[in-house]
């Protein structure tokens, strides 16, 4: 496996960066046994495999988190339960700052999806807001489409017919299609797989009409023109696509999904050692060169106060809970 040179990968764990003493004020904070914080290493909780954005998210952040606060960051994979293994992990470790969650969009939908051993608002400290992607509406080039409107005339004019793949029940494109399908009104069959390139190879050979998908995943099969991007499902169009519009501009004002990423600690741990990840991981997510590079695979780097991410994913539970009940989603 190619590291890109962030570190070494032991088991399920990346060890980014080496043991250094911690320096300068900056990032030195007291926590109830009396030691600055950070004064060893720092584990980041991925609830998913590794591989893809997930891992690259965390490893990239956590290198540069590594090299500006002097101590070592483990970047460890503890995937299962649609990221309720890793996330319960985290949930019951030491509120001491030393055990982060690498939180995403599946934290939102959880709790409407299935019975959780934790609670995804109360059993967490949050800390910031760190990346977005909106998802890539693609459709197979055969598909007598090539507007979002178009497509959408061609799924009522042929009720039941159309099919969108995804990575299964509940996973973030069948609830995007779901979202779409309320609010164009239209009725197509969502077909789901158990991994993201089955479900792309269908789509790419005809077997269901479109699919919604990440831009890295997309782009080869739109450059070879197997694959024609109909819109993007966020608010902004991608920089790598500036002629694709979102499918608010195609005709459906309010339609907003992102994939996202945030980080929190578990509830309980010390204000001022919350105070610290905040400032340093903030540090971190507004690097130009961090914020260039993910640019280019269609990720939006960000940052937020603890109360900005709260408020955000209080508002993403609230519309995937609506989704998941109006279209009766049952979890894998």
């Amino acid at each position: 496996m190619n590291t890109n040179g962030l570190g070494k990968f032991t088991g399920a764990a990346w060890v980014i960066g080496g043991l250094m003493a911690v320096s300068g004020p900056a990032m030195a904070q007291s926590v109830p046994d009396g030691k600055p914080f950070p004064s060893q290493a720092i584990r980041i909780i991925v609830p998913f495999t590794p591989g893809a954005i997930n891992d690259t998210l965390a490893r990239r952040i956590g290198q540069k988190l590594s090299e500006n606060i002097k101590q070592p960051v483990v970047v460890e994979n503890r995937p299962g339960g649609g990221a309720t293994i890793g996330t319960d992990y985290v949930a019951k470790a030491p509120a001491d700052g030393y055990t982060l969650l690498q939180v995403s969009s599946a934290h939102a939908v959880n709790p409407s999806l299935v019975r959780l051993p934790y609670d995804s608002t109360k059993s967490f400290d949050f800390i910031t807001l760190a990346a977005s992607a909106p998802l890539i509406l693609l459709a197979n080039a055969s598909v007598p489409a090539k507007t979002l409107p178009e497509l959408v005339a061609l799924a009522k004019a042929k009720p039941g017919t159309l099919s969108y793949s995804s990575t299964g029940n509940g996973a973030s494109a069948h609830l995007m299609g779901e979202l779409l399908k309320s609010m164009a009104g239209i009725d197509v069959l969502h077909v789901p797989y158990k991994g993201a390139a089955q479900a792309m190879t269908d789509m790419v050979s005809g077997q269901v009409q479109f699919t919604f998908t990440s831009y890295t995943a997309a782009v080869s099969y739109i450059k070879s023109g197997r694959a024609r991007p109909l819109a993007v499902t966020g608010t902004q169009r991608i920089a790598a696509l500036p002629d694709v519009p979102t499918v608010a501009e195609a005709g459906y004002p309010g339609y907003d999904a992102t994939a996202w990423w945030g980080y929190a600690a578990p509830a309980g741990t010390p204000p001022a050692t919350l105070d610290t990840l905040n400032r340093e991981l903030v540090k971190v997510l507004r690097d130009p060169a961090l914020k260039a590079g993910f640019a280019e695979e269609g990720v939006q780097i960000v940052d937020s106060t603890p109360q900005e991410m709260s408020a955000y994913l209080q508002k993403e539970m609230a519309l995937w809970g609506k989704v998941v009940k109006d279209g009766n989603i049952k979890a894998d």
